[in-house]
């Protein structure tokens, strides 16, 4: 048997309960809890044949998750460091948040703030007085940056975000202007080892592992890859801790520099990605999560997805494995429920 877990997003339950994600979803933690419980508990009871939860895509580990937590602060990283330097939060009452983009386009890229001094930003400090009032009362907090009381740290990677910041002239810019991504790039993740040692500290959780979202990684050659993506991974893992590697995109091409980081503990995949290259790169010991295609969650049958879990469930060879999906709005529940015998059969 292969694990299959899956995750509840807002979209699903938007969509299929009417449940409201709105900003005071995510800036008060009472509401935060109350939402939360009520999602997890659909959870529990409506797909109690699945082993599937309510938490941030494939983020949250139900090992570590229980009812006296609240997430305080619990929005995607790279939208916290952008609001931190000028982005407005975009709350989407039916799907997951945003912020409005770019928020670097048009600044002094020689004069970024102090990732120190991001501390004493106002939303900052929000989220250090909720977790002051919370801490030693009835519910436990989990910080920023945090989805579960394991201590596994979550960020974007610096490509991904740089992306976010700068938008999509960045990929020129890597090979015509490579100090100025550099600069953006070392910035960005010298903020994120002071936001994620701060938030550790504050809510007394050590950090024991670091997912970090590469999300945009499949998009560059091995070469940049090599060049501007491994050095922020390798200074992550030096700073934090063992690293779990996100990148969604076909990265079969990447496997090779991924496998050079040192500090690599996981990774974390999508389903483009040639998981006979992994096993013979990684061996098979190693642990990989992996996603199926999107595409094939909303097919009409279960073909096209069980098709693809054979292929994967023949190149992992035994191998340390686990797939990985997050409920989307417009997926098929029959699929889903189709391959999900076929891998407890197995």
């Amino acid at each position: 048997m292969i694990p299959f877990i899956g995750t509840l997003s807002k979209g699903w339950l938007a969509k299929h309960y009417d449940i409201v994600f709105d900003r005071d979803y995510y800036f008060n933690p009472d509401k935060r809890y109350e939402i939360d419980r009520m999602c997890s508990e659909i959870a529990a009871k409506d797909f109690a044949d699945l082993d599937i939860f309510y938490s941030e895509s494939n983020l949250g580990q139900p090992a570590y998750i229980s009812e006296d937590q609240v997430l305080v602060g619990g929005i995607q990283p790279n939208m916290i460091l952008g609001m931190l330097i000028g982005a407005d939060f975009i709350a989407n009452k039916a799907m997951d948040a945003d912020i409005s983009p770019t928020p670097l386009k048009e600044q002094d890229l020689d004069n970024l703030p102090t990732p120190e001094s991001l501390l004493q930003h106002e939303i900052i400090k929000l989220f250090d007085e909720q977790i002051r009032q919370l801490q030693g009362g009835a519910l436990t907090p989990i910080p920023p940056f945090f989805w579960d009381a394991s201590g596994r740290a979550t960020i974007h990677g610096a490509l991904t975000t740089a992306q976010k910041f700068l938008g999509e002239n960045i990929f020129i810019d890597l090979m015509i202007q490579p100090e100025k991504i550099v600069k953006v790039m070392d910035w960005i993740t010298d903020c994120y080892i002071v936001l994620v040692r701060h938030f550790s500290e504050l809510a007394d959780l050590p950090i024991t592992a670091v997912h970090v979202g590469e999300c945009s990684a499949s998009l560059v050659s091995d070469a940049l890859f090599q060049q501007f993506v491994a050095p922020q991974a390798q200074r992550i893992a030096e700073s934090l801790g063992p690293l779990r590697f996100h990148t969604c995109g076909p990265s079969t091409h990447l496997l090779p520099a991924i496998n050079a980081i040192t500090g690599l503990a996981s990774l974390d995949l999508g389903g483009g990605t040639s998981l006979a290259r992994v096993r013979g790169l990684f061996g098979k010991d190693f642990p990989v999560d992996i996603a199926p295609l999107a595409p094939d969650f909303s097919a009409s049958t279960a073909e096209p997805i069980l098709a693809w879990a054979q292929q994967v469930v023949a190149d992992n060879a035994g191998g340390t494995l686990k797939i990985v999906y997050h409920l989307e709005p417009n997926y098929n529940l029959d699929v889903i429920r189709a391959l999900h015998r076929y891998l407890t059969l197995l």
